[in-house]
């Protein structure tokens, strides 16, 4: 089919990029990627490039959900909290990896087409709409939090829902631009590391950017 081919040629360019991570690869080779972009745009799904979903929000770029979910480090049956569901293609490709999602949208309307199409491919998770700034107490600690959205600073809660030694993905920086920074969470302290610069929408709520 041309989507498998589609897809295929995507992971090729992902390995060139520096994605090595076979789990990842793995995972991302599986998940239909054009099941989770808005209709009309699903031959451009494997591009490099994110995509609108409407809303004024956007499916990550392939390279962008690899990096991150290469650094977040899953293993299977890991406690994942993803704050900004979107499309839902991130939460299914760490599903696929085997992880227990717990994911956070703020806006109804993407909560419900990403809880859909999520069902109808057979990946579970739970899913509620909030505001992910806050993180998810109820379920709290995670084995991994990985933030879809670009914050002003890093959100004390998300920090504070960290299972020791885990790992918390985040972009952080301007509305314009932010720098992609993986926290580890050792006895002590969180240590920091910068990855890359990148864009992201932007992380609206209490602990967040307060409007777009």
């Amino acid at each position: 089919m041309i989507f498998e081919k589609k897809r295929q040629e995507m992971i090729e360019r992902l390995k060139q990029h520096g994605i090595w991570d076979e789990k990842v690869l793995s995972a991302m080779s599986k998940v239909p990627r054009h099941r989770f972009v808005a209709p009309g745009l699903e031959l451009q799904a494997y591009d490099e490039k994110a995509l609108p979903i409407g809303f004024g929000q956007t499916i990550s770029h392939p390279y962008t959900v690899a990096l991150m979910t290469q650094h977040l480090n899953v293993k299977k049956n890991d406690r994942i909290l993803e704050i900004g569901t979107g499309s839902g293609y991130q939460a299914a490709v760490l599903c696929e990896m085997g992880a227990s999602v717990f994911s956070i949208e703020r806006i109804k309307q993407i909560a419900t087409t990403a809880k859909k199409k999520l069902e109808n491919l057979n990946y579970h998770c739970i899913l509620r709409v909030g505001d992910g700034t806050l993180g998810w107490q109820h379920y709290a600690p995670f084995d991994g939090i990985i933030v879809t959205a670009g914050a002003p600073v890093v959100p004390e809660q998300l920090k504070e829902q960290l299972k020791q030694d885990a790992r918390l993905l985040i972009p952080v920086g301007d509305k314009d631009s932010q720098q992609l920074f993986c926290y580890l969470k050792t006895e002590d302290t969180l240590e920091e590391k910068m990855i890359e610069h990148l864009k992201f929408v932007p992380l609206i709520g209490a602990s967040g950017w307060k409007k777009i």
